[in-house]
């Protein structure tokens, strides 16, 4: 009967920040804006849909695309906003050449491209 009390109290003293517990209710990337669509020819002098997409932030700073499509190819990838970081910026032309191979953004792995 000694060890009982402590016991109890010591069970409920763990479980009540349980039952208090509330979960996060930040907002997440999936609830982010869309990206904006137009019709304007892009830099590079050929035409086709343009998509700029978000801004997303990661551990290095913030990073912004910009593809163009011509029907269901993609023909440019622009970099808006990349990360002032030694590893992005050398990347980044890797990136772009992997994304316009696969025509998707579903890319397995780049070298320091990680965060990106």
């Amino acid at each position: 009967m000694k060890r009982a009390l402590p016991v109890l109290v010591l069970s409920v003293a763990g479980l009540v920040p349980v039952w208090r517990y509330e979960p996060s209710t930040s907002t997440s990337v999936a609830e982010a804006a869309a990206p904006t669509v137009s019709s304007t020819a892009p830099a590079s002098g050929s035409s086709g849909l343009v998509v700029k997409g978000t801004t997303v932030a990661t551990e290095k700073g913030d990073v912004q695309v910009e593809v163009t499509f011509d029907g269901d190819t993609i023909t440019a990838v622009r970099m808006l906003k990349q990360p002032d970081h030694p590893q992005t910026t050398a990347a980044v032309p890797t990136l772009v050449e992997e994304t316009l191979q696969a025509q998707s953004a579903d890319i397995d792995t780049v070298s320091g491209a990680t965060v990106t």
